[in-house]
């Protein structure tokens, strides 16, 4: 699966991939990328020789029907691994543990540190749970990534991608190994996101923003859902305004009339 989408996709979109080199040819190491796109989990494996696995949501492996079975496959055959992320805490340690078991089976785990696609291009928080944790763990090496213009090619919402080239940078592999079995403790669970997510930003030239992205998606959400409350005061307002308008020069038209008729009565 992996050749026939790869395949195509790097024909068509031509990626350009600097630092490739970073990525060992063999033995585990952990992916930490940005994540602009939905298509970013299909571009990086598509431009690496060793298979990557991300985590993905289970709805797209259980959705019934054919178009269900169907993207099910497709999600399997380009290394999406089902996690239920429906049930809070839980749903958390169960995207640890998968990260740990590919980790601990010597392949390449990939994970977005932001948890979820930028809103708006910028670089976001990353949530220390995951990528730290499955870290300091199996003392793997993360490698930092960039991705660049991968949300003009396909932005939030739009179905058919835009034919343009996406670019991938690829960061040496940090070691903290010095956190060795700190994996429980939240500040070095900090201190080790912070500092990939500094490599990041340092590789994807994107401007930082220190709140988490699910928070920044509720603000614009919160946002245009005011602008549009006001957009429909002041047409309300103009309504009214108008409705006053028209009243008034019916009233006008009206006195005429009687002044008219008063006049030719006398």
């Amino acid at each position: 699966m992996k050749v026939s989408i790869g395949g195509p996709l790097k024909l068509a979109f031509r990626p350009w991939v600097e630092g490739l080199s970073n990525i060992p040819a063999e033995g585990p190491a952990i992916l930490a990328s940005n994540h602009l796109s939905f298509s970013d989990s299909f571009f990086l494996p598509a431009v690496l020789d060793r298979k990557v696995t991300f985590i993905a949501k289970a709805e797209y492996f259980t959705t019934p029907g054919v178009k269900g079975r169907m993207t099910a496959a497709f999600f399997k055959g380009v290394g999406q691994l089902p996690v239920d992320r429906s049930g809070g805490r839980g749903a958390g340690e169960a995207a640890v543990k998968s990260g740990i078991d590919v980790v601990e089976r010597g392949e390449l785990f990939g994970i977005y540190p932001e948890g979820t696609r930028s809103p708006d291009g910028r670089l976001y928080r990353g949530k220390p749970g995951g990528l730290a944790r499955v870290a300091l763990a199996t003392g793997a090496p993360v490698i930092p990534v960039a991705m660049i213009d991968t949300e003009k090619i396909q932005p939030p919402g739009k179905v058919m991608p835009k034919l343009m080239r996406p670019g991938i940078r690829i960061g040496e592999p940090l070691d903290f190994s010095r956190y060795s079995g700190m994996e429980h403790d939240r500040f070095v669970l900090r201190a080790v996101t912070d500092e990939v997510m500094y490599e990041i930003m340092k590789l994807s030239g994107q401007e930082y923003v220190d709140i988490y992205a699910t928070a920044a998606k509720r603000q614009i959400a919160e946002a245009a859902k005011a602008q549009k409350q006001a957009q429909k005061e002041v047409q309300r307002e103009a309504q009214k305004e108008a409705d006053r308008g028209r009243q008034a020069a019916d009233q006008e038209q009206t006195g005429q009339e009687r002044a008219d008729k008063e006049q030719t009565g006398s």
